[in-house]
């Protein structure tokens, strides 16, 4: 087991995953706004299995996809971190860079907040020397909080583990070097 790290930025709490934030979890993922993105919301199982693996990654490297909770008022909102993508992309081997968070938090710069955070850590203490991002071309939310961080476009490519026939298949790439980062929070 890995030393874990947690971050902390104004607002905020990137911690490891509990028991007590699957339910909040499951919600999440069955919400279809949420989810619009995706191929379709998870069940209540997809979900804790997600969970589950989710913070069995961050004991095996001490990082991850983070569960995100606002200081003293909310214990889960979402998540935010890091991931080695499993799917063979085009631009593979990569670290990138994630959230997902309820729709009632959406408009708070909360994922902005996160990412940076999530950020930090990637470039200094991990070292990074890259991170990226992508999501369906149509999901300009994302793509905003992609380029409120300093992200740059990076082009299209079809995401191999969407069949062919998907409208969700197309997707885009962002990435940022560690030298293009400042420390921020």
């Amino acid at each position: 087991m890995a030393e874990l790290i947690e971050c902390e930025t104004e607002r905020l709490c990137l911690r490891q995953w509990q028991e007590s934030d699957f339910k909040s979890f499951a919600t999440l993922n069955a919400d279809p706004k949420a989810m619009e993105y995706f191929p379709e919301p998870l069940s209540g199982q997809a979900s804790t299995e997600m969970a589950e693996k989710i913070r069995s990654l961050i004991e095996q490297r001490g990082w991850g996809f983070w569960a995100v909770e606002v200081k003293g008022a909310e214990s889960f909102i979402g998540f935010c971190g890091l991931h080695v993508p499993t799917a063979t992309l085009p631009f593979s081997p990569c670290v990138e860079i994630g959230w997902r968070l309820s729709s009632a938090y959406w408009g708070k710069g909360y994922a902005s907040e996160a990412t940076r955070g999530a950020l930090n850590v990637a470039f200094q203490p991990l070292e990074l020397p890259e991170i990226v991002s992508f999501t369906t071309v149509g999901n300009q939310r994302s793509r905003r909080v992609m380029e409120r961080i300093g992200m740059k476009y990076s082009g299209q490519f079809e995401h191999p583990s969407l069949p062919e026939n998907s409208p969700l298949r197309p997707h885009v790439l962002y990435r940022l070097r560690r030298e293009q980062w400042g420390i921020k929070a």
